[in-house]
């Protein structure tokens, strides 16, 4: 018979690996921003508050604040990196008034997260108080990160348009939080247990939506250099908008 302690590492290795594909999702959105050298309407939102959460989980994993999590520890790691790369590619390509935007609130969760690694270790001298601390604020932040993207869901209703709420990052999403429910529920824990669980029901209501609105998201125009007629005598260049079918 499998062992708890077996199914549960196999399910985080699994939801590792699930993790890393979310991190990853983004991508097809950054290099259309790189290609456009503009955000557009893209929101940074999703990706500060994921940075926020990376540095919580892996602060909660570590062993002098809770054994045996070097699932969570990895995979949030690697999601700093990543959310790292996103959040420098976001500020060279933004306004000057979203780039302070992103400095303030990155500038506040350093702040934040200084104060809760001092907070913990030195008001703190067992393992059951610095996980339960640092795992309320997991939760809270954890879905707040889940939560982010009601801003581009909003977006999404208002303009009856998925154009800036990309598919695979919805996929993932929902795919992220089935997964480590499932490992919180093997050898439960409350504070993986309850964000996770809220990030499966905001990305299966990200998925519906997308079904519901794609149908009407308006179609990508490109522009195609052809002659236009000035009069009967002169054929000049001119940029005419056609539609392409996606």
């Amino acid at each position: 018979m499998v062992s708890a302690d077996f199914a549960r590492n196999v399910v985080g290795i699994i939801g590792n690996i699930i993790s890393f594909g979310l991190f990853l999702s983004p991508l097809p959105t950054f290099w259309r921003i790189i290609k456009a050298k503009d955000v557009e309407e893209f929101k940074v939102d999703p990706y500060v508050a994921t940075l926020l959460n990376c540095m919580l989980w892996v602060f909660y994993g570590i062993p002098i604040v809770h054994p045996n999590s070097i699932l969570v520890v990895t995979i949030n790691g690697i999601g700093l990196v990543i959310e790292g790369t996103y959040l420098v590619i976001y500020f060279m390509y933004s306004s000057n008034k979203k780039r302070l935007r992103l400095m303030a609130m990155l500038g506040v969760e350093a702040v934040f997260m200084a104060a809760v690694i001092c907070g913990v270790l030195l008001g703190a001298h067992t393992h059951e108080k610095r996980s339960m601390i640092v795992g309320i604020l997991c939760v809270i932040f954890g879905a707040i990160m889940y939560a982010s993207p009601l801003t581009v869901m909003g977006k999404v209703i208002k303009t009856k348009s998925v154009e800036y709420m990309p598919l695979p990052l919805s996929v993932v999403n929902f795919l992220n939080g089935c997964c480590w429910t499932a490992y919180a529920l093997i050898k439960f824990d409350l504070y993986v247990t309850i964000p996770n669980g809220l990030g499966a029901i905001f990305g299966l209501v990200q998925l519906i939506l997308y079904g519901c609105y794609y149908k009407s998201t308006p179609k990508k125009e490109k522009n195609v250099e052809l002659p236009t007629v000035v009069n009967n005598n002169t054929v000049a260049g001119g940029n005419v908008s056609v539609t392409v079918e996606r």
